[in-house]
């Protein structure tokens, strides 16, 4: 008898979304996409590997998250930022790049050399220190997938709603006051 019902796909317990960064200077911003996946149960890992200094240990990561499952990459990078070029380049997993605000042009060249990618490279790219729109995109593309993602993707935009509701409220208050 064949069973027509469809399954849920549960969220595997393995890591689902892997965050490179090319400076560990970097980690106060980074850190916040992890807590954001977190948040959502998605479990992410850090990896602290530069474009530039150790492209060895870039590339050494893409194979090992490409054995153990990750599907999601995110590069975040300042300066220059190939990071996430760089990982687009050499992977066909979904690649997020987070152009970070540090450097003498406060993150305007991280940008543009994170979105201005080659036909057939393609970086998403969330803007300048969007840490949590980072995480929140890869929640997007990992709830395509997973109901369980989709849901707590749900229920944090209500909790977002109604803080902002409830900050807007203030702000009338005030003002009427």
């Amino acid at each position: 008898m064949e069973n027509n019902s469809t399954a849920v796909s549960a969220t595997p317990d393995h890591t689902l979304v892997g965050i490179l960064t090319g400076s560990p200077n970097d980690l106060p911003t980074v850190v916040k996409v992890r807590d954001t996946l977190t948040e959502l149960g998605i479990k992410s890992e850090i990896i602290v590997a530069s474009a530039h200094r150790t492209p060895d240990k870039v590339f050494a990561y893409l194979d090992r998250a490409h054995r153990e499952g990750v599907q999601v990459l995110i590069g975040c990078a300042g300066v220059a930022a190939h990071l996430a070029g760089v990982v687009a380049g050499h992977t066909r997993l979904p690649v997020i790049g987070l152009p970070l605000g540090n450097g003498p042009l406060t993150g305007l060249d991280s940008l543009l050399s994170t979105v201005q990618m080659p036909p057939g490279v393609p970086v998403a790219t969330v803007a300048i220190d969007g840490s949590r729109n980072a995480a929140m995109l890869a929640a997007r593309i990992l709830a395509l997938k997973y109901p369980e993602i989709d849901l707590a993707l749900e229920q944090a935009a209500r909790r977002e709603r109604e803080r902002y509701d409830l900050t807007a409220d203030e702000a009338l208050a005030k003002l009427s006051a």
